[in-house]
C-alpha cells in the first residue's frame, strides 16, 4: 500500500515571499554548547506521581480516568503573560515555549508537515504557534513504513489518532494525588477555575554574550525522595490496532518490552525524541512512558493503561540517539538566521515532501481572524520557486452518529485544537 503524498500544514498562500529553505542534511553536522540554563520562574501546581502506576503490568491493567473538568492551556509564547513580562523587562531576546523548541530541535526526525511563526519586533525574535496548530496534536506512526488510511473520518486516520493521541496524553498526566502550589500561579487560569496538574518553569539559557533565549517549559508530576523534590514528566503511546505495528502490547509487554519499546521508536522516531527534548528542556529528574491501549481497536474512546516505564532523560536521550549539542546547533542557526531578517512576520514550514525547511515572508495580519486566504493550487505549493537542494529525497464498536460529529472536526480555523481535545475528551461518558 503505497503512502500517500503529504499536504502541508499550512495553505501557502500567494502573497508570501520564500526567502529560503533548509535540507535537513545541513543539521545533521551542527553543534552549540548551552550553559546550565537559569530558572527565571516557578508557575502552578503539581501532583504527586501515585508511584502504583510503576506497578501496572497487562494482568492488571488499569482504566485510563478521564478529567473533563480540568483546564489545559496550549498557550502561545506571545500570548502569554509571564513571557511579555519577561520581553519588557529585557530578560532575554529570544522567547519560545517547550513544544516549539523541540519542533525545532527534532526536525531531522519529523515527516509530517509543521509550521512555525516568526515575529522579529525589534532587536527581540519570538517564536509563535499558529492558533489550531497541529503542534497541539500528537503525530502517531508518522515514522511508520506502514500508511495509514487517508479518509479524515476513519478512526485510525493521521489526523484522527492525532486527536485522539493528545486526549489520551492530557488524561495521563492528571494521574496523580494531592497539589503542591510553587511561587506564582498558572498565569492562563481564571480564579476558581479547576486547572490541569501542570508546573511552567520560564528558563534563560544564554546563546552568546549578547543573546539569551527564554523558554516556558513544563512539567506534569512531582516526586519526593528523602526530603527532595523531583520533577516528572509524563507522556504515553498509544496503542491502537495492533496490525499496524505488527506487535500486540497485552502479549508482548511483560515478556519483551523492549521489542515493544523498539517498534515504537521506530514508528513515532518524531514524537519520542521531541519528549525527550522536552524533559530535557525542563531538566525533568525523569520522564514516564504509558503504555495505553484501547479497551477494543473500535473503540477509540475507552482506554486502559497497560505498564508505565520510568527513564532517565539524558540516558534516553543516549539511547535514542538524541544529542543534545546537536538539538542546540539547529536551534541557534535557526536564530541567527532570524536574526538577520528584517522587522516583520515569518513562518518556517516543513516541506510535506521533502526533507527540508523553508521560510516565507508573509504579512503582519496573516493567520489573524480577518486575513483571507486563498491557497495555491497542490501543484504550485509542491514546486517552489527556485532549485530544488541537491539530494534531498521525498520521507519516506462506537455509536456511528457520535463517531461521524467527532471526527468531522477540522484542524485550524476558528476551532482551537485544545477545545477539540476537551470536547473529545466529554463526548463519551
Amino acid at each position: 500500500m503505497r503512502r500517500e503524498p503529504l499536504k502541508s500544514s499550512v495553505d501557502i498562500q500567494p502573497e508570501w515571499n520564500m526567502l529560503d529553505q533548509i535540507p535537513f542534511s545541513t543539521f545533521s553536522k551542527l553543534s552549540f554548547s548551552v550553559p546550565e540554563p537559569e530558572d527565571l520562574l516557578l508557575c502552578g501546581a503539581l501532583e504527586f506521581y501515585d508511584r502504583s502506576f510503576d506497578r501496572i503490568t497487562p494482568k492488571n491493567e488499569r482504566r485510563l480516568e478521564r478529567f473533563k473538568n480540568r483546564n489545559f492551556f496550549k498557550v502561545t509564547t506571545t500570548d502569554d503573560p509571564v513571557i511579555r513580562r519577561l520581553a519588557s523587562e529585557d530578560k532575554a531576546t529570544v522567547f519560545a515555549t517547550d513544544t516549539i523548541l523541540s519542533t525545532l530541535m527534532c526536525a531531522p526526525r519529523s515527516v509530517y508537515s509543521w509550521d512555525i511563526v516568526v515575529q522579529r519586533v525589534g532587536n527581540k525574535l519570538f517564536f509563535d504557534k499558529r492558533d489550531g496548530s497541529q503542534l497541539d496534536l500528537l503525530s502517531v506512526h508518522e515514522t511508520s513504513q506502514e500508511p495509514l488510511p487517508e479518509a479524515k473520518d476513519d478512526i485510525n486516520s493521521s489526523y484522527s489518532l492525532g486527536v485522539e493521541a493528545a486526549y489520551i496524553n492530557q488524561n495521563f498526566s492528571q494521574q496523580g494525588w494531592e497539589k503542591v502550589a510553587f511561587e506564582e500561579p498558572n498565569p492562563f487560569a481564571s480564579e476558581g477555575e479547576e486547572v490541569a496538574s501542570v508546573a511552567y518553569r520560564y528558563r534563560r539559557w544564554k546563546l552568546d554574550n549578547d543573546m539569551y533565549l527564554v523558554a516556558r517549559c513544563e512539567v506534569q508530576s512531582v516526586v519526593e525522595i528523602n526530603n527532595q523534590r523531583s520533577f516528572l514528566t509524563l507522556n504515553a503511546l498509544n496503542e491502537f490496532d495492533s496490525k499496524y505495528s505488527g506487535v500486540d502490547w497485552r502479549q508482548k509487554l511483560e515478556t519483551q518490552r523492549g521489542a515493544v519499546l523498539a517498534t515504537e521508536l521506530k514508528n513515532n522516531a518524531n514524537k519520542m525524541a521531541k519528549w525527550t527534548a522536552q524533559a530535557l528542556l525542563a531538566s525533568a529528574d525523569m520522564m514516564k512512558l504509558g503504555y495505553v491501549s484501547r479497551v477494543h481497536p473500535r473503540d477509540h474512546f475507552n482506554h486502559v493503561i497497560l505498564a508505565v516505564v520510568g527513564y532517565k532523560p539524558r540516558e534516553f536521550a543516549s539511547q535514542i540517539n538524541l544529542n543534545t549539542s546537536n538539538m542546540w546547533g539547529i536551534v541557534k542557526s535557526i536564530v541567527d538566521l532570524c536574526m538577520k531578517l528584517n522587522e516583520g512576520k515569518y513562518v518556517l514550514v516543513k516541506d510535506p515532501a521533502k526533507p527540508q525547511v523553508r521560510i516565507y515572508e508573509v504579512p503582519p495580519d496573516a493567520f489573524e481572524n480577518d486575513y483571507v486566504e486563498e491557497p495555491l493550487p497542490e501543484d504550485e505549493q509542491v514546486q517552489p520557486p527556485t532549485e530544488d537542494a541537491e539530494g534531498a529525497e521525498p520521507n519516506a464498536a462506537t455509536n456511528d452518529v457520535e463517531e461521524k460529529e467527532l471526527l468531522s472536526w477540522r484542524a485550524g480555523g476558528t476551532l482551537n485544537n485544545n477545545v477539540m481535545i476537551m470536547e473529545y475528551n466529554n463526548k463519551k461518558p
